[in-house]
């Protein structure tokens, strides 16, 4: 069993790891797994919403999107000691890095200046950074960058092929164009997807493939199980297959490497077991807090209770991430 990186993956691979016999699958995610990190930790993230609602694109998942009636109002930007504040709790409650994610197509000059102070201020309390703001132009990347934001999540969502089927306010051209912005300033990519939209085994494949054969792969690699919100396009969608779910945990494994792979939204509708089977897989992030943005997570005290049952123990400083060494080396 081969480790080495690579960027060069065809989709006919890709698809016959997916689908080998589970216990195979998860055996060789795992073994990849401790050849790149210690078995027995995880990365804890917390995800704050800093701008909510209103955004103008048409995501068929999004509570957010003001194309569905959800419920969820738009409101203003958080100033940056209101940040500061949710941040100082986070850190307490045992997170090592602190997202921030606003509701927007884009932002602009004004509200990224802000953000940028926002980014200041989390720093200083020792924090990893990370923020999800929508699309980037390469001059937006610098200054946050410059601002000493570590990481910038933006999502592929899907494959190329069903994303059309999900949004059609940008493309997923638009999607890939961010992520090489936020590459070539320097910052660490979180960058992933969402399953159980009603894509098939080959979709989840292709968007596997199309993360591992980026220039460089994703720091972190996010895989969401569809929160299904009433108002939302997607929501009905017929529920995905709790394995099939933890198959693409495994193959993101495999193919990433040396990249936290984080069981992300959908963990609060997830038993223990299944959970306990996505990091036998290789998941080893995850984020903590009463809600993801707009949605809600796993409980914070079940979490910790989980972990404690599983002999699983946070990593308290994320801050050397990027550089962890294999553990072969």
């Amino acid at each position: 069993m081969s480790t080495t990186l690579r960027h060069d993956w065809q989709s006919d691979e890709v698809l016959e790891i997916l689908k080998q016999p589970f216990s195979d699958l998860i055996f060789e995610a795992q073994s990849v797994h401790r050849q790149h990190f210690p078995p027995n930790q995880i990365q804890v993230s917390t995800l704050l919403s800093i701008k909510t609602g209103g955004c103008p694109e048409d995501c068929g998942y999004c509570p957010q999107s003001a194309h569905f009636d959800t419920g969820v109002k738009s409101g203003e930007l958080m100033k940056p000691e209101l940040v500061r504040a949710a941040a100082e709790n986070a850190k307490q409650a045992g997170a090592s890095r602190f997202c921030m994610g606003a509701a927007w197509r884009s932002p602009r000059d004004s509200e990224l200046e802000s953000v940028c102070d926002a980014i200041g201020e989390v720093k200083a309390l020792g924090l990893e950074t990370c923020a999800t703001l929508g699309m980037l132009t390469a001059d937006q990347a610098e200054r946050l960058k410059a601002a000493g934001l570590d990481y910038y999540n933006h999502n592929i969502d899907t494959s190329a092929g069903f994303y059309k089927s999900i949004i059609s306010t940008r493309t997923y051209d638009d999607r890939l164009e961010t992520i090489s912005h936020v590459q070539a300033a320097g910052m660490r990519v979180c960058c992933g997807g969402i399953v159980g939209m009603g894509e098939s085994r080959e979709d989840r494949a292709e968007m596997l493939r199309t993360l591992a054969n980026l220039s460089r792969h994703p720091e972190s690699v996010p895989i969401n199980m569809l929160v299904q919100v009433a108002g939302t396009r997607l929501d009905g969608t017929t529920p995905m297959d709790p394995f099939e779910f933890v198959r693409t945990i495994a193959v993101a494994r495999i193919l990433m490497p040396n990249s936290f792979v984080r069981l992300s939204a959908g963990r609060e509708g997830m038993c223990d077991e299944l959970q306990a089977l996505c990091f036998l897989a290789g998941a080893n992030s995850i984020f903590s807090g009463e809600k993801l943005l707009t949605t809600p997570n796993a409980d914070a005290d079940d979490d910790e209770e989980l972990l404690r049952r599983l002999g699983i123990k946070p990593i308290e400083m994320a801050a050397s991430e990027v550089d962890t060494p294999s553990m072969t080396a």
